[in-house]
């Protein structure tokens, strides 16, 4: 079980007071947040006597923030979690190590919860490993035939997969040709996911691959696609299915050579969390598409947000060696790219909190509501018009304890 608070020597029972509350789709105003065993009891209620208080005053209350896209392992887990990310939603993992991470993250209050579909099914030599040379991972089960796809669901499943991913990728964007997913094998997947009750989700970034994921029927994009300009018949196809995009702007950044990364590094918020070496990796780019196709994601983003498609807050962090990006800080760099891209700040705050708990099925958390989990974390300024603030982070509770602002020595 998760540690108390009071095994943790603190109280379990706070009220946060003058801080203005954004309860992940409205904002509230000052009122009072009251959390008692790890659950919000009430949000501007009464206020309790000889119950700790703890002041707000100039801050403003979040739910604790999702990052909606990443590839994690316990020290990301624990470095999102000073930056104020409660949840982190995996897109790709060894299960031979996610297994005992999972573990681990339900024994301890200083790591960020975790949710991950295990390993996606990809050809034998195609995309990602050709990014994850060196990383030790075991042979990865895949699927050859329709007739494997049931066997290759039901073990992902088995795993403890929270959803399940395919990857459609040809490797032009990175620089490279690699096997492609076939779309027999993409329907298939999709097919027997569903008739499990478990959400399907894609990697495509190119027009085309897209477009037969989306016929093929699955759930979410993990990326959004970028080779070219968007199309508005692929845009009304997405809207039409209710099918979730997942933009990963902070990674596309990387890929067209885009410096966010670079820029978000040199923030002395940032900077403070990181070690050098992280640092380093964030400034970094992948820079193997061309610079014009950053615009293409831009553009596609708002024809997105203006069709009314679901937009979720994602990142792509993976680990070093894995340029652009660091666990935790790169989702604030994804907000505010969002931003770029035309959404206003609190648009932008949804689709880091209730959005993702939404279309994730996360039903314990991304609101400030009474019965929901305290994933809460408390940032100095107002998000709600200045989104740079959500990096100015004051407390962060993670199940109502309080989490740690800057990485532990061993993490660090």
């Amino acid at each position: 079980m998760l540690r108390t608070t009071e095994a943790n020597g603190a109280m379990n029972h706070f009220v946060i007071t003058g801080a203005r509350v954004f309860d992940g789709e409205d904002l509230l105003g000052v009122v009072d947040v009251e959390v008692a065993d790890g659950t919000i009891v009430s949000v501007a209620g009464r206020r309790p006597e000889g119950v700790e208080l703890i002041d707000g005053t100039g801050a403003t209350l979040l739910p604790g923030l999702i990052d909606a896209h990443t590839h994690t392992d316990a020290e990301s887990l624990r470095q999102s979690l000073t930056f104020g990310i409660t949840t982190e939603l995996d897109m790709l993992s060894m299960p031979e190590r996610m297994i005992p991470l999972r573990r681990q993250v339900a024994e301890s209050s200083d790591l960020a919860d975790v949710r991950s579909p295990s390993v996606g099914l990809t050809p034998a030599d195609g995309h990602p490993h050709q990014l994850r040379q060196g990383e030790g991972d075991p042979p990865w089960p895949t699927a050859t035939r329709v007739d494997e796809i049931p066997a290759f669901v039901e073990g992902r499943i088995a795993e403890g997969a929270d959803y399940l991913k395919v990857l459609v990728e040809d490797g032009h964007l990175f620089g490279s040709s690699l096997p492609r997913l076939a779309p027999e094998l993409v329907a298939a997947t999709v097919r027997e996911g569903h008739a499990r009750n478990t959400m399907v989700l894609a990697h495509a970034m190119t027009i085309e691959t897209a477009d037969q994921v989306v016929d093929a029927g699955v759930d979410g994009l993990t990326h959004s696609f970028f080779d070219r300009p968007h199309t508005d018949e692929l845009i009304e196809k997405i809207a039409a299915a209710g099918i979730f995009v997942i933009p990963t702007l902070t990674v596309i950044a990387s890929i067209t050579g885009e410096p966010a990364g670079a820029q978000l590094a040199q923030d002395p918020r940032v900077s403070s969390k990181l070690t050098p070496t992280w640092l380093d990796n964030l400034s970094g780019t992948m820079a193997m598409s061309p610079a014009e196709n950053f615009g293409y994601a831009l553009e596609t983003l708002a024809a997105l947000h203006r069709a009314g498609v679901d937009i979720l807050a994602g990142t792509d962090a993976a680990h070093l060696g894995a340029p652009g990006m660091a666990h935790g800080a790169s989702l604030h760099g994804e907000l505010r790219l969002l931003v770029m891209g035309g959404f206003t700040p609190m648009e932008a705050l949804r689709a880091a909190t209730s959005v993702p708990a939404r279309r994730f099925g996360l039903d314990d958390r991304g609101r400030i509501k009474p019965g929901l989990r305290a994933d809460l974390t408390l940032v100095a300024g107002d998000p709600t018009t200045t989104i740079g603030d959500t990096l100015s982070v004051q407390r962060v509770w993670r199940g109502g304890i309080p989490g740690p602002l800057t990485p532990t020595p061993a993490a660090r």
